[in-house]
């Protein structure tokens, strides 16, 4: 139909057209920590989702401006997958370059953060909200100027002493934890492929809380 509108509209059609590939991209933001002292840490649970995914799907990363970028098709949608090479503190900055560069509209973002106020591998999914303390999101909130904005939270729990939160954070999953992560991170990939195509409402009525 758009192929046949652009033989007779042009360039308004061409627009038109533009808005509607749009649509059905989606940015898909792991946040983490560059460096392998960091790679297998809790703080980094956004960059192995997207790695697992990866590696699932068998599509590879390459290293641009800001990030590692690789990209999925699924059923008419396109799914990049992002990994900011900013550090966690500076996200912002790359989120804001891809988001521009890809001209994808900003309900189509999808923020993938680690969250030590939920149970380990727990799930939860916000349209908007506070960084609620993540340096990461607060950054992104920065630079784009908005706390609407797509956000899924993976659980690595509060389960540290007093006075020990960075070595939580910063720790690498404990052996319960590993047996467990093959799970999670299934799901998590079940989720994104949820939030391209049947939308965040019902990504969020099916996984919140899962």
């Amino acid at each position: 139909m758009y192929k046949i509108l652009q033989r007779i509209f042009g360039k308004k059609a061409n627009a038109q057209v533009e808005i509607h590939n749009n649509m059905k991209k989606f940015l898909i933001v792991g946040l983490g920590n560059i460096g392998e002292q960091y790679s297998k840490t809790r703080h980094n649970v956004g960059f192995n989702i997207l790695d697992y995914f990866a590696l699932k799907e068998n599509i590879t990363f390459e290293t641009l401006k800001l990030g590692d970028r690789a990209v999925f098709k699924l059923k008419g949608r396109t799914f990049v997958l992002l990994k900011p090479s900013t550090f966690m503190n500076l996200s912002g900055k790359s989120v804001k370059y891809w988001l521009d560069k890809e001209k994808i509209p900003l309900e189509n973002v999808l923020i993938i953060a680690d969250d030590l106020n939920l149970p380990f591998g727990s799930i939860r999914l916000k349209i908007k909200g506070s960084d609620g303390g993540h340096n990461g999101l607060k950054d992104i909130q920065e630079k784009l100027n908005t706390t609407n904005y797509n956000r899924f939270r993976f659980g690595i729990s509060d389960s540290f002493g007093q006075g020990r939160q960075t070595e939580h954070v910063l720790g690498e999953w404990n052996e319960e934890e590993f047996k467990k992560l093959p799970e999670r991170l299934d799901k998590s990939i079940a989720l994104i492929k949820s939030f391209g195509l049947a939308g965040m409402n019902n990504t969020m009525n099916e996984f919140n809380g899962k």
